[in-house]
Parts: structure tokens; C-alpha cells; sequence
């Protein structure tokens, strides 16, 4: 998210998209010299296209679910969006995060859009986003301590993960309570929409490896999945973590002796049901998203 919605150094820029593209462009490298193209175009040839679609519509059940938690903590500050217009301006944000990451992201393009138009400090839509992802992260964060718990085969490496998350929800509590404070009614509730977001984006996971023939035991994709995305909430790639997702999904699938191989198509059909989920976003860059939801007198 940009930290203000006044222009930042266009060099600052400039090297912030340069370091994105480097970084993604080594991982996909590394990833590619690691991988037998053969035998990933043959598991996805092999794939099973009812099951994928599946898992594009929880993908898109994730990315609702994930809007209606963000709208509440807009409510807080007497941002009223209808339901259906905090729809359109989330799916116009996730077309800007992963079409446009050398422009506006989509959580700045919301907080500068909601703040001139509802006429709310910048500093509170900031700050909705911001604790909205972190809300978020933790719910992931707890969701990947359970799989931890699961399939890590090391105690201390479990228990340092259940740890983390633990100290998560704390954290994620005290700076609500103490310098957020406007958001603290809508905390319990956003937390478990965050849950309810990463379960579906799991069970999206769940018929990706039906797609793929792979038995649903394997709990450890979906441990490596979870792991992927708590770095891609780190802005270290273009595209909503492209390259960096491939590269932990690869590293990840040999530390569980897993074939890397198909570790990097199951990342793939996940980034193909990410764009296909963002597309719809596209009309709203010509469509206002907002129009007609004027805020009250």
C-alpha cells in the first residue's frame, strides 16, 4: 500500500518497480532451470478442467468474502458502502495489484478514491487497509500453524510457527485496542472472515490437487501453499507474488520430498485462477465502480 496519497519520488518508484522485475525475473529463472517442462505440460494436459473451475469460483468466494471484511472496517469510520459497490472497488483493486504494479496499487487507488470522496482523514482508510491485511495475515498465520503442527516434522519448527501466530493475534489486538482504536468493534468479526478467506483459498487449493490426480493426504502443499502466501504479502514481485510463489512452492515441495515439478504447476493453475479472478476488475477501470453510491449529506 503507498503511504500517502500525495506523488512519491518518481525515482523511488522507478527502483521499487526495477527491484520487483529483477526479483521476479530471477525466481521464474531459477525456477525454470530447476523444472522438466515436459513433464509439467504433461500433469497440466492431464489436468481436470472441471475440478480447476471448482476451484476458480472458491478463489472468487476468497476475494468476496475478503471485501465484505474490509467494507467493515470502512463502516467504522463512516465510510457506508453499499455491499455491492465495495465489491466492484475490491475487484477493480485486485485488477490494479496484479495488471498495473509499476502504477497506482489497489490499495492505494481505494484509500485516495474513499477519502476524497467520503471526505474521511487519509490517515483512517489508511489505516482500515492496513489493518485489514494485517488482520488478514494473521488469520493466515494460524491456519498455517495448524497445518504445522500436521506435517513438520521437526517439534521446534512447529512450535516456532505456533508461537508466531499466537504472538500474532496479541499484536494484532493491542495495536487495535491502543492506536487503532476506531476499528476494535469490528476485530472479532474481521478476524474470522479472515479465517473464512484462507479456508476457502485452501479448499481452492484442495481441487487444484484434485485437477492434478493428487491424493488429498498430502497435507503438505497445502502447508507449502500457506507458506507461499505469507511472503507473497510482501511487495518483493510483480503480479501478486509471481515468481517468488513459484520459487517457495519448489523449494518447499523438495524439503517434503515432493516432485518439484508439479509443486510449480500447482502454483501456476493458482496464479491462472488469480488472474482469471482479477479480469473482471478490467471493466471498472472504465466504469466507475462507485457511481451513484454517494455518501450521505
Amino acid at each position: 500500500m503507498e503511504a500517502s496519497p500525495k506523488p512519491g519520488s518518481k525515482k523511488g518508484k522507478i527502483l521499487k518497480l526495477l527491484l520487483k522485475i529483477a526479483v521476479t525475473i530471477a525466481c521464474l529463472w531459477y525456477v525454470a532451470t530447476k523444472i522438466n517442462f515436459t513433464n509439467a505440460a504433461q500433469a497440466i494436459k492431464n489436468a481436470n478442467w472441471f475440478y480447476l473451475f471448482i476451484a476458480l469460483v472458491f478463489f472468487i468466494v476468497s476475494k468476496t468474502i475478503a471485501a465484505l471484511r474490509l467494507n467493515l472496517y470502512f463502516r467504522d469510520i463512516n465510510i457506508h458502502l453499499p455491499g455491492i459497490k465495495n465489491i466492484k472497488l475490491y475487484w477493480l483493486g485486485m485488477f490494479y495489484n496484479l495488471f498495473l504494479p509499476g502504477a497506482i496499487s489497489g490499495d492505494a487507488y481505494k484509500v485516495v478514491v474513499l477519502t476524497k470522496k467520503y471526505n474521511v482523514p487519509y490517515r483512517k482508510t489508511a489505516a482500515a487497509v492496513l489493518i485489514d491485511r494485517f488482520s488478514g495475515l494473521v488469520a493466515l498465520g494460524l491456519i498455517l500453524a495448524g497445518y504445522g503442527i500436521i506435517v513438520l516434522p521437526s517439534v521446534f519448527y512447529a512450535g516456532l510457527i505456533v508461537t508466531g501466530a499466537v504472538l500474532g493475534c496479541i499484536t494484532l489486538y493491542l495495536i487495535t485496542r491502543f492506536w487503532f482504536s476506531d476499528y476494535i468493534k469490528s476485530l472479532v468479526p474481521t478476524f474470522f472472515l479472515g479465517i473464512a478467506v484462507q479456508v476457502s483459498q485452501v479448499v481452492c487449493i484442495y481441487f487444484i490437487l484434485l485437477s492434478l490426480h493428487l491424493p488429498l493426504q498430502q497435507s503438505a502443499w497445502i502447508f507449502i501453499f500457506l507458506a507461499a502466501a505469507v511472503i507473497t504479502v510482501l511487495p518483493l514481485s510483480l503480479g501478486g507474488g509471481l515468481g517468488t510463489r513459484e520459487f517457495v512452492f519448489r523449494e518447499g515441495a523438495l524439503f517434503f520430498l515432493l516432485n518439484p515439478n508439479v509443486a510449480v504447476v500447482i502454483s501456476l493453475l493458482f496464479y491462472l485462477c488469480t488472474v482469471v479472478g482479477s479480469l473482471p476488475g478490467l471493466y471498472y477501470v472504465f466504469n466507475d465502480p462507485l457511481k451513484n453510491a454517494d455518501p450521505p449529506a
